[in-house]
């Protein structure tokens, strides 16, 4: 067993480490990743082009679209890198991490060129359509129509829960083009400009924050959408979609640990509760890591594993989500207020930015929603690693 990193990938994190230390923005570590992307201040789309340029945006990318060709585990210590000083790589993280990255793997050189890179040198913004009111966890039952018309389709249909849509310059939008094909066969995948006729954008508040617009439903009136923007194959949207959130849940575990470290550095138990409280989070998050760096190592030798990654998101979410409760618990009323404004707080030394125990709890069910339902996880677990039957 061998738990440290060879010597290519240390030598990877100084010369990251020094570009850092050169580079990063003064007001990095004191600014919240805005949850719409209309205010995204201007530093951090520079900051943002300036990684791209020099290969550290996504570092295992190709050095056209802002990486270096990096290897998995040379990928990984540039995450922990950035998450050590709390700065984003990027500010449109689905656009980056997710659609960006799908159209490098199954778009077309032209689609890369006018869509992809722009998304990734912070030119303009993506969001993903993908959930709908009666496809959720459930991709594959989508209803947004596409229909072939000459040299467009038009679309029809309702996405919701479309993060940043009413900011997003594009859409990513998952479509049904052959109604009487099987469910998961009918499935094609569109590039949406925003602009188009036809496009209605509705931003909703979160439960925790009437003034966070970040959340949308989106409508399509017979939006007529030029057929050089499908992505892949036609009716070959279940593989793209089965990339896509491959690209999310790569190393998502890695965000829940370092959410669980926040937890362990903010939380200080009082009672016996809540010392139990936090020797459960504390084994939590390193049972995470460990799990992880394991997942981690089979990845980097070629081998997949989905169901351990499946593991890691269940483990991550929920015990984010466990830990954050016990804490509000502990807390009392005063969790409610921002922690800059209560006594109980400021002897906590509670990051500014993190908002109040309540909404730190609040959003931890998205973490157990984004990225495939925890439900969707067991399903997983229960028929690929454990092998039982489907009913």
């Amino acid at each position: 067993m061998q738990l440290t990193f060879d010597a290519d990938v240390e030598a990877f994190r100084r010369e990251f480490v020094a570009f850092l230390d050169a580079n990063l923005p003064a007001d990095a570590e004191m600014v919240e990743r805005p949850r719409s992307t209309a205010s995204i201040p201007p530093w951090a789309r520079d900051w943002q082009r300036l990684l791209f340029d020099n290969g550290w945006l996504l570092p295992g990318n190709p050095p056209e679209f802002g990486g270096r060709n990096a290897t998995l585990l040379q990928q990984y210590v540039h995450q922990v890198e950035l998450a050590k000083r709390r700065i984003y790589h990027s500010f449109n993280p689905q656009g980056v991490g997710i659609i960006a990255a799908s159209l490098i793997s199954f778009g077309s050189p032209e689609q890369q060129q006018r869509w992809a890179v722009p998304i990734l040198r912070a030119e303009i913004t993506a969001a993903l359509g993908m959930s709908e009111p009666s496809a959720g966890s459930d991709l594959a039952s989508l209803r947004t129509r596409a229909d072939r018309d000459g040299d467009h389709f038009v679309v029809n249909g309702q996405k919701v829960w479309t993060s940043g849509a009413h900011d997003a310059d594009v859409l990513l939008a998952f479509v049904r083009t052959d109604p009487d094909a099987p469910k998961h066969r009918g499935i094609s995948v569109l590039l949406i400009p925003t602009d188009l006729p036809g496009v209605q954008r509705r931003p909703f508040a979160s439960a925790c924050d009437r003034t966070d617009l970040d959340f949308n439903e989106v409508f399509f009136t017979d939006v007529r959408v030029p057929a050089e923007n499908l992505v892949g194959d036609l009716n070959d949207g279940w593989r793209v979609a089965n990339g896509s959130l491959g690209h999310e849940r790569n190393m998502l575990w890695l965000s829940f640990a370092d959410r669980l470290d926040d937890l362990l550095e903010d939380f200080r138990p009082d009672t016996e509760l809540d010392r139990d409280a936090y020797a459960t989070l504390a084994m939590d998050v390193t049972a995470l890591r460990l799990l992880g760096s394991i997942a981690l190592a089979r990845a980097s030798r070629g081998a997949e594993d989905v169901p351990a990654l499946s593991v890691l998101k269940l483990l991550g979410s929920e015990a984010v989500q466990s830990a954050s409760e016990r804490a509000l618990d502990a807390v009392g009323p005063a969790g409610l207020a921002h922690p800059m404004t209560t006594a109980p707080y400021v002897a906590m030394n509670l990051d500014a930015h993190a908002g109040s125990w309540f909404d730190r709890y609040v959003r931890t069910f998205a973490g157990t929603i984004a990225g495939g339902t925890s439900e969707i996880q067991r399903n997983i677990i229960a028929q690929r690693l454990l092998g039982l039957p489907r009913n």
